[in-house]
């Protein structure tokens, strides 16, 4: 029995020695470092761990072009992000700084050509940063106790930085799309001196209102894969799987979300756990959301929200945040304004990629590129530069239709012009135009008369939900669905067509009609259920055949769409069971929209109560938190929407001309 023993140990002996071989006549080819001599490249860079006052280090590429010297100094242009920096910075692996940084999230162009020191930052918690990560870490307060959020981040990141790269000239601009916008937007609260500009851009700022994770109490459940690979692990190592070739099959299979993310792990993401134990609009979401934070603290940094028409992922962000900070800027109308709107018929993050299309609407020209060389680069300039370049105006916009950029004093469109801005008299803002739901499947700006019926009646069957394109449907994502960042501009005529959507036709415009707002639905509505989500999508209805282009003949585009679930009716913050069969008032907001519907075009309103699978089914059936939703809750009900002269159901157009 020992000399077993002895054999084994000597054994394990010999298998651990023999992990770690050295062969001295036989050297490592593998030098301990690797360096890129130098001049081999137009720019230099360099890596650094700033410390944060917490102790905490943070990973920093700093890229700085050659001709940018201790002598000849430049600006930083800044992004903190979760995605990388140094797959930020290396999206090519290249001697050249543009084709380093070409890709997200990276204005090439305005980068390279203006000269700026670009720096990307990991966030606490991701890829070479220390620390621990909280999906979109709330300021410090009553849900963040610890010393540190991304406003003491970033700060602490510009002194770092200002007094230890000595080729910057002392002024630093942050710029980001999307989660980086949302750091981009956290910035701003108690700013560094040297923080000059800041641009977010589609920035995620509240998830329940109308960002990533809700609209209006409905959970977008086809983000569940990038909170499982985003709070999973530090390199997002961690992969959902997938179990369908069509997402809607998955999501049908598991009922709710809840139970999805059961099946995948997903509570072991304390996000997720934080987001299923939440699914009002309380304070846990109160507390965060950005706007609502903006709208507290002194205007001090010249800020560009940048907002794209067609975002399938942060409509709602740039605009809340403008609407909370505008009333603050003072100096309105000044050359010492500080709050700048651009927006443009983009998808999301759309401003930094070519943009002659959404999907299959063309609109002639790169918008993407005016964007960038009439707004952003002079905008950037100005405050980091030479403050003799011309500012953009106010608000940039792109109307859709006409395919023309406008420039204004503020938004939605008044009268009250900046000096230099005289926009035509029609684009002055009006009352809301009312635009009325008929029997017979109408749509007028006259409203209902006595005389017509009174309802219009349509099924609603979960076992059977309105897909929101058309099937198959891929998961979310740029790499694995290359044409989801367009699908708000997908066709319609298809989900016109289903029996569960109900669709209202206005009469063939003979003059033009624009709206340039926030459209606000107000629909009158019951269900014979005790919950359920409304739907409304306002559409530009094609004329039959269009010459020249004959696959957009009758093209249903989506201008504006949104969708509440309706136990939260009565409050955001408190559900409450819809009486069975009673007319009830729903009354909300859809997306900003800028666009004029042609003469020989029709307007169309379309109302659903699913939109399957970006958002979990109403079950129909009140139950505390539809996240737990069990399969005997799921049930059809009869929706009627109403339309008679004391019970009409309308939406307010902004700035709209019947």
């Amino acid at each position: 029995m020992r000399s077993l023993l002895a054999a084994a140990l000597l054994l394990v002996a010999v298998a651990a020695h023999s992990q770690t071989p050295q062969y001295p006549n036989m050297p490592s080819e593998t030098p301990a470092t690797v360096t890129v001599p130098a001049g081999a490249a137009d720019y230099t860079r360099r890596i650094a761990m700033i410390p944060m006052r917490d102790g905490v280090k943070l990973n920093t590429i700093i890229l700085i072009p050659k001709a940018v010297t201790p002598s000849a100094k430049a600006a930083i242009i800044l992004t903190r992000t979760p995605y990388s920096a140094a797959a930020l910075t290396t999206n090519a692996v290249s001697a050249h700084l543009g084709s380093s940084l070409y890709g997200y999230d990276n204005a090439t162009d305005v980068i390279v050509d203006g000269g700026y020191i670009r720096v990307i930052q990991d966030v606490r918690g991701k890829y070479g940063s220390e620390g621990d990560y909280v999906m979109n870490r709330p300021f410090r307060g009553p849900l963040n106790p610890t010393p540190v959020d991304h406003a003491t981040d970033t700060y602490d990141t510009i002194d770092w930085l200002i007094k230890n790269v000595p080729e910057s000239n002392g002024k630093v601009g942050i710029i980001g799309i999307s989660y980086d916008g949302f750091t981009a937007a956290a910035a701003l609260v108690h700013p560094h001196p040297a923080l000059k500009v800041a641009v977010p851009m589609n920035p995620m700022v509240d998830g329940w209102r109308g960002d990533d994770w809700f609209h209006n109490g409905a959970f977008r459940q086809q983000n569940m894969p990038y909170i499982y690979e985003q709070n999973g692990t530090r390199d997002n190592s961690a992969k959902w799987w997938t179990s369908n070739f069509d997402d809607y099959d998955m999501f049908m299979a598991a009922t709710s979300a809840g139970e999805l993310g059961r099946r995948h792990g997903l509570d072991q993401m304390g996000f997720w756990r934080k987001l299923i134990a939440h699914p009002a609009y309380d304070e846990f979401w109160k507390a965060q959301a950005v706007d609502q934070i903006l709208a507290k603290e002194p205007l001090t940094v010249p800020t560009l929200l940048v907002h794209s028409l067609w975002d399938a992922e942060d409509i709602y962000g740039a605009m809340a945040i403008y609407k909370a900070i505008k009333p603050h800027d003072t100096a309105s109308g000044t050359p010492d304004e500080k709050v700048f709107l651009a927006m443009g018929p983009w998808h999301h993050g759309g401003s930094i990629e070519e943009g002659s299309n959404v999907g299959a609407i063309k609109f002639g020209a790169d918008e993407s590129l005016y964007f960038r060389r009439n707004v952003l680069a002079p905008f950037l300039a100005h405050y980091l530069k030479d403050s003799s370049i011309p500012l953009p105006a106010p608000v940039t916009a792109f109307e859709s239709g006409t395919n023309t950029w406008r420039q204004f004093s503020a938004w939605p469109v008044v009268c009250t012009q900046a000096p230099n801005i005289v926009p035509p008299a029609a684009a002055c803002a009006k009352p809301p135009a009312r635009l009325y739901l008929h029997a017979g499947n109408a749509l007028s700006f006259k409203a209902p008369t006595a005389a017509e019926p009174h309802e219009t009646e349509y099924p609603s069957d979960p076992a059977h939900p309105v897909p929101f394109r058309a099937r198959p449907i891929k998961p979310v994502g740029y790499a694995t669905a290359a044409d989801w960042p367009d699908w708000l501009a997908d066709d319609q005529r298809e989900q016109s067509g289903r029996p569960d959507v109900a669709s209202f036709t206005s009469e063939v415009l003979t003059s033009p009609v624009r709206i340039a707002g926030e459209p606000i639905a107000n629909l009158i509505a019951s269900t014979s259920g005790t919950d359920s989500d409304w739907v409304v999508k306002i559409i530009d209805l094609y004329p039959d055949e269009v010459a020249g282009d004959p696959k957009m003949g009758g093209y249903q585009l989506m201008v504006s769409a949104n969708i509440f679930r309706g136990r939260y009716r009565e409050s955001l913050s408190h559900a409450a069971p819809i009486p069975a069969n009673t007319p009830e008032l729903y009354r909300f907001a859809l997306p900003n929209a800028d666009h004029v519907f042609l003469p020989g075009h029709r307007i169309m309103v379309q109302v659903q109560s699913s939109w399957f699978p970006l958002y979990d089914r109403n079950p129909q059936t009140f139950v505390d938190n539809i996240f737990f939703a069990n399969p005997a809750d799921y049930k059809k009900a009869t929706q009627k929407l109403f339309h008679s002269e004391s019970e009409a159901s309308y939406i307010d157009l902004p700035a709209a001309t019947p």
